[in-house]
């Protein structure tokens, strides 16, 4: 059994404006979050980010299908995406990956902002 299907999209924060971290953070919190829990196929998303370097939405998709349906409809508005309009660029790398498999440790998964937002 396949663990899952996956896609990771960068942007470059290096020549992003000041303040865009803060403006992510807000953005994947108080819309993102609530647009990506109602998507067919996918199994989960993590935004990761580090400040001044790189932002990185990580999907992991059900199917290779729902990967590939959802890789194509974002590649065909990337620069008009979201986070190409809050950091100013568009992404700089769209990549599939295998997910080889998933460990979920006794510390529990949870849903919602990191710790910087708790």
């Amino acid at each position: 059994m396949d663990a899952g299907y996956g896609l990771a999209v960068r942007w470059s924060l290096r020549e992003a404006p000041e303040g865009v971290g803060e403006d992510l953070r807000e953005y994947v919190v108080g819309t993102s979050i609530a647009r990506f829990m109602f998507l067919d196929g996918l199994a989960f998303k993590v935004w990761r980010m580090v400040e001044g370097e790189w932002f990185e939405g990580t999907y992991v998709f059900d199917t290779p299908r729902a990967r590939d349906e959802f890789q194509a409809q974002f590649e065909h508005s990337a620069a008009d995406a979201a986070g190409s309009r809050i950091i100013g660029s568009p992404p700089i790398s769209v990549e599939r990956y295998e997910v080889v498999a998933i460990a979920e440790g006794p510390g529990a998964f949870r849903r919602g902002p990191g710790p910087g937002r708790a």
